[in-house]
């Protein structure tokens, strides 16, 4: 008899566990926001420094007071090439933020990170993101099945070409909805003594960045997702025909007599912030600019967005291949052992808009989900960016930064120079494809 009312006690008790556990109706972040974690320290680690690092803290404040949880933040200029070591080491923050989701995927593979649908409700990621972000942050386990690994909690754009509105309302410019009309329209301001295009790609040491940013643009507008991320794994080379005709494309625009301010011969000499300065010349400037929105930093102080410049997508190329976008971002992961309600908290708190809003408020940052209020970006040119990039039918990293660094930072940069300079475009892919790791 006590052996069959234990054994009752035993099953009532575990379904009473089970039912808590499915009943629950409040979210880990409802109850921080109730105050259960007041006094609870979050450990958070990335790449931000300096007024990075000051934009960061002050978006967090806010919650920290309301929480009363406090995230702190560690900072760290060598985050990238010490993550993994670290964490291998069991030494993990409780959060980190990988700025490139290869760190982020290396970790999952290993065993290291939590999925995030363990503390935040997959309805609300797929509500507030788009399917592309959740497939950026969905990799293979250890055990090669498929995980969502990270959240994407803030990032850049670089799909989309700044111009001077008013200007071309002057003219009489229409801007364009496909890449031949681009290129049309390029040529018909040339033939009114307008320069089309201004572009610069010196940058130091790393000097021909900007233009490896416009051949992966041209690569997702010209062949598949699927090719894109063999080429950025080296399993389609700068050799494939693939790659040749995007670099094609690029050449037609930027050596083609008038199209850029200064000639083919300025471009690897001007910097690639400097490039903008003539977009904003009242006579005798450009009046096309593509670069990541960051660009707007080297834009003139005065400069109003939506009235003296304002931004459209990178035309498409090939119908077939949709209104694809290329950037890049900050992705943020819990590691095993370090899954406590809390964290789980602020995880989700960084799915929300409101944990970018002094960031977005201050410019250079776009929220990759759908809750950021427009009225919080610095300006309208930032949110109709944001709208662009939910828009459109892939988002894909760059994919310079996916690549090896003898590559993606090495042969690849310096080809796109020696191409600028007038090597030609055989000698160019040889020399990048020696970059690929053996």
């Amino acid at each position: 008899m006590k052996k069959t009312a234990s054994l009752l006690l035993a099953v009532i008790m575990i379904l009473s566990s089970v039912f808590l556990v499915a009943g629950q109706e409040k979210t880990y972040l409802e109850r921080a926001y109730d105050g259960e974690f007041k006094g609870k320290v979050v450990i958070f680690d990335g790449p931000f420094m300096d007024n990075d690092q000051v934009l960061f803290e002050a978006s967090i404040k806010d919650f920290e007071d309301k929480t009363g949880i406090d995230i702190q933040y560690i900072g760290n200029k060598d985050f990238e090439s010490t993550i993994q070591m670290r964490v291998e080491g069991g030494n993990a923050p409780d959060i980190a933020d990988f700025p490139q989701p290869g760190g982020m995927a290396n970790l999952a593979k290993g065993g290291y990170i939590v999925d995030v649908r363990e503390a935040i409700s997959e309805d609300w990621l797929k509500e507030n993101y788009s399917q592309a972000w959740l497939d950026l942050g969905t990799v293979s386990n250890e055990n090669g099945e498929m995980m969502m690994a990270g959240i994407w909690a803030r990032n850049n754009a670089k799909s989309q070409v700044y111009y001077r509105p008013d200007i071309w309302a002057d003219a009489g410019y229409e801007v364009p909805e496909t890449w031949q009309e681009m290129v049309d329209l390029s040529k018909q301001m040339v033939e009114d003594g307008e320069t089309p295009w201004c572009i610069g790609i010196e940058s130091g040491g790393a000097t021909g960045w900007p233009a490896t940013d416009w051949i992966e643009n041209i690569m997702l507008r010209t062949t598949s997702l699927d090719n894109y991320n063999k080429w950025i794994k080296g399993e389609l080379r700068f050799d494939s025909p693939e790659v040749q005709r995007a670099i094609d494309i690029m050449s037609e625009l930027w050596f083609t007599d008038g199209f850029v301010y200064g000639g083919r011969e300025a471009i690897a000499t001007t910097n690639f912030g400097e490039a903008v300065k003539p977009l904003f010349y009242d006579v005798d400037g450009c009046m096309m600019f593509s670069l990541g929105n960051f660009a707007t930093a080297f834009f003139p102080e005065s400069a109003v967005a939506g009235v003296d410049y304002d931004a459209f997508y990178l035309p498409p190329i090939d119908e077939e291949y949709g209104r694809p976008y290329l950037g890049g971002g900050d992705v943020y992961s819990i590691f095993k052992g370090h899954d406590r309600d809390e964290v789980k908290a602020v995880l989700e708190f960084f799915t929300h808009g409101e944990s970018l809003k002094v960031w977005l408020n201050n410019g250079g940052a776009l929220f990759p989900g759908r809750d950021a209020d427009p009225a919080w970006y610095a300006n309208a040119t930032d949110a109709k960016i944001s709208k662009m990039i939910d828009d459109a039918t892939s988002f894909s990293f760059d994919g310079s930064d996916m690549m090896p660094v003898s590559v993606g930072s090495g042969t690849f940069w310096k080809g796109m120079t020696d191409l600028v300079t007038g090597s030609d475009v055989d000698t160019v892919v040889s020399i990048i494809d020696k970059g690929w790791p053996k």
